[in-house]
């Protein structure tokens, strides 16, 4: 895996020359303060640097208009007072006789770095830029941005390399309004943005940066806007490790990553490492704080579901979603408007990235184990070819550590499953003493050596285990009284939860339903858990497809942050534990295939299990409306 930083020091020249609140937040430190945290975390020698290009007029053109381009090319000779002149015509932008280069540069560094992903020069990567580009339109600046470098990439990306589909996901506290009107007729492009609106009253304040803006035209259904209305984004730096984890599951884990905002510098650059470091493939720090959706967050995520189900069968399968009680303020209740750099804006941002940076370094508090991904194979499965970067383990646990716990069944005191368990052990041992991230190991007995994992888990430093069974699996006895093991069977013989930490669900026979399974149940359920460690155990007859397999244990990288164990019976190896250690190690899990509706049976199963345990994890609350359903 090879990730690209782009960057250029010329980008920095750009300056404010005259006092303005609203626009001294767009600063040239912006750059260099990301920079110099990704030069002190290790991270910046780990990718591969490319010095970015200007992007070309023609390059421009694919977005701009040539007036446009002409006009910015002019403000190159310009003198102070008649850049601030021409600056006081745009909303929230301050030009320099360095913009127009800076500008070039930045779409030049997303434009390079498409080229790089798309032509396996590197696998995924981040472009360090500024000017930002998401505001910006075909003929008019808006809120700092000049050139709209992502809608120019985008554009370059189907022209240059034919590409036919592309998600754009935008996840700046401002609505990026110029990506939306640039394609919002386009059903080529898929923009998803998620931002701060609170009913109209945050910068930009528009309309059509709600969630019912839906695109125009063909491209009706490729916008989806998720608007935030109470309170302040919240958003993490590791939140945004575990958003970019997930886009990598997504074309073939081909992602560009291109800085817009952001404004507080040590936020920023904290965030920026925690982008990078999840593109290189480092597991994603834990989330902490209260798992528990807000009902404004509820609220807009069921807004965008009633306007988006029209154009997607997927949602319209999921039944209408229930009405709840709004938390829409009216007109005399609502709080005075918010622009980028006023007062209210800085003074928010400043106490969220206050409470953001403790403790100040993120990257000295979750550090990297030394071995990312190991794997414990057995002698049958020794031929077994591995990624290069993946430790093959030869060590087992001390013979006395390993008869001890082999008493507990009588199937490991077969030779080869006492060998397996020593291996197992060790491999596991090194995960809960932070020497090793995650691992994957093959046995001849997965249900015996599954109950060890646990117990040697629960007894050593392990709070709360996550265990994801799937296939002919029982939950082992007296784990499931004090709430510290939480126990999914997958191919279950029913849906049922025995308890608040004993569910079972049936294997669903369709792509839809296996992805609802996992993203509505599976998921939710983890991250409300909040593990120290994920077991993943594949038992006789698992039933699992290679491919699900590996979304499966790639989604469970996430809660536990990266701790995961994945236990294989023997028999049903094959292939299967190569491509589930690319996984574990950062790389895209393949396909799924073309994509199949779940079928009425699966749902049914999964609205029944919702029903049962909503009230217990609050994380499932998310889709209150699969309840409603009739099959």
């Amino acid at each position: 895996m090879r990730t690209a930083l782009v960057y250029h020091e010329e980008m920095t020249a750009a300056r404010l020359l005259w006092e303005d609140p609203e626009c001294e937040i767009e600063r040239p430190e912006r750059l260099t303060a990301a920079l110099e945290r990704l030069q002190q975390g290790g991270l910046e020698q780990r990718c591969l640097q490319l010095a970015a290009r200007e992007a070309s007029e023609a390059e421009l053109g694919l977005v701009h208009s040539p007036e446009y381009v002409s006009l910015l090319r002019g403000t190159q000779a310009l003198g102070t007072e008649e850049l601030r002149a021409l600056s006081g015509q745009y909303d929230a932008v301050y030009f320099h006789p360095s913009t127009f280069h800076c500008a070039r540069l930045a779409a030049g560094a997303a434009l390079q770095l498409v080229d790089a992903v798309l032509t396996g020069a590197a696998h995924n990567g981040l472009a360090l830029v500024r000017p930002p580009g998401h505001h910006s339109q075909r003929a008019a600046a808006n809120g700092f941005c000049v050139f709209n470098n992502v809608a120019i990439a985008a554009k370059h990306a189907q022209q240059k390399h034919g590409l036919q589909r592309i998600l754009i996901v935008d996840w700046d506290v401002h609505h990026g309004q110029g990506i939306q009107y640039i394609f919002e007729d386009d059903p080529s492009v898929l923009y998803f943005s998620w931002h701060r609106y609170e009913h109209g009253c945050f910068w930009p304040y528009l309309q059509e940066s709600d969630a019912d803006a839906v695109g125009l035209g063909q491209g009706r259904g490729f916008t989806v806007n998720l608007p935030w209305n109470q309170g302040q984004m919240q958003a993490t730096p590791e939140c945004f490790a575990h958003l970019t984890q997930l886009l990598q599951l997504l074309a073939g884990g081909r992602v560009c990553a291109v800085l817009e905002g952001g404004y507080h510098l040590e936020s920023l650059s904290q965030s920026v490492c925690m982008v990078v470091k999840a593109l290189l493939g480092d597991p994603a720090p834990p989330l902490s704080g209260s798992m528990v959706p807000q009902h404004s967050a509820l609220e807009s995520i069921q807004s965008v579901r009633a306007a988006q189900a029209p154009h997607w069968t997927s949602l319209q399968q999921q039944g209408p979603a229930p009405l709840l009680s709004p938390s829409t303020c009216s007109p005399e209740g609502r709080r005075l408007p918010v622009s980028p750099g006023g007062p209210e804006f800085k003074a928010a941002e400043a106490q969220t990235s206050a409470v953001l940076r403790s403790p100040l370094d993120q990257l000295h508090l979750y550090p990297t184990p030394p071995v990312r991904t190991a794997a414990a194979l057995t002698a049958q499965d020794a031929a077994l070819v591995l990624p290069p970067d993946v430790l093959r383990q030869e060590g087992s646990a001390p013979q006395e550590e390993t008869q001890a716990w082999a008493r507990l069944h009588a199937a490991l005191a077969q030779d080869t499953a006492f060998i397996a368990l020593g291996k197992v052990l060790h491999l596991l041992n090194g995960i809960l003493d932070g020497q090793v991230s995650s691992g994957i190991a093959t046995t001849p007995a997965a249900a015996a050596t599954l109950e060890v994992a646990i117990r040697r888990s629960l007894s050593h430093r392990a709070q709360r285990v996550l265990c994801v069974a799937v296939g002919q699996l029982d939950q082992p006895p007296d784990l499931a009284s004090d709430g510290r093991n939480l126990w999914l069977n997958i191919r279950g013989k029913e849906a049922a939860a025995l308890s608040m930490f004993h569910v079972s669900v049936p294997l669903p026979g369709t792509t839809g339903g296996f992805l609802s399974c996992i993203l509505a149940l599976v998921l939710p359920l983890a991250y409300g858990f909040q593990p120290d460690l994920v077991l993943v155990a594949l038992g006789p007859a698992h039933g699992l497809q290679d491919p699900q397999a590996a979304l499966l244990a790639a989604l469970l990288r996430g809660p536990a942050g990266g701790r995961v164990l994945v236990l294989v019976e023997q028999e049903s190896t094959s292939q299967l534990a190569g491509v589930l250690a690319r996984v574990l190690h950062g790389e895209a899990p393949p396909s799924l295939g073309p994509f199949s509706m779940a079928s009425p049976e699966d749902l049914q199963a999964l609205i029944h299990l919702r029903g049962q345990l909503e009230a217990q994890w609050k994380m499932l609350q998310l889709l209150l409306e699969f309840r409603d359903l009739v099959a």
